[in-house]
């Protein structure tokens, strides 16, 4: 894929629908300072160029009753490619998992899980994640408190006009 070239406009749309997927189109040109029919085009643009993947709602986990969130790093016996592969079609099927990272260092992987309570995520780490096929080592750290979640990535000096 080639690179896009964003300017000031794009950048700002993109800052926009990041903080607020929900916003109309009517709003969104408004903030940026264009007029709605450019602005859709432009939103289309961006979707299409796959700098858009989608759009979602933020969840209160706690109020959903998933109170708990476990980061894990996972080093697996093999890290031959059939191997990698298998683990992540694995964990990509278990949906307190709601991340999945292979990383470099002393750890293959890096996951997110979400837990409504101990015993839940007790059961969890036993059954599926220290039991599953070619893991070598398990740590965990449970999150005391979130201070910061951002979604998306921060836009300054992205683009190129």
């Amino acid at each position: 894929m080639s690179k896009v070239k964003l300017d000031a406009i794009d950048r700002h749309i993109l800052e926009e629908l990041r903080d607020n997927g929900r916003i109309t189109n009517v709003e969104l040109a408004r903030r940026v300072g264009i007029s709605a029919p450019p602005c859709l085009r432009r939103v289309r643009a961006l979707e299409q160029a796959a700098l858009i993947r989608g759009y979602h709602a933020d969840l209160n986990s706690e109020e959903l009753g998933y109170g708990l969130t476990v980061f894990v790093w996972i080093g697996l016996d093999s890290q031959h490619e059939d191997d990698l592969s298998a683990f992540e079609r694995r964990m990509a099927k278990l949906s307190m998992i709601r991340e999945c990272h292979m990383l470099t260092g002393e750890a293959d992987f890096i996951l997110k899980v979400v837990a409504k309570n101990w015993d839940g995520w007790q059961s969890f780490l036993t059954t599926e994640l220290i039991a599953a096929p070619n893991v070598a080592s398990v740590k965990t750290a449970p999150v005391l408190r979130h201070s910061k979640v951002q979604f998306g990535v921060p836009l300054d000096g992205v683009g190129g006009s």
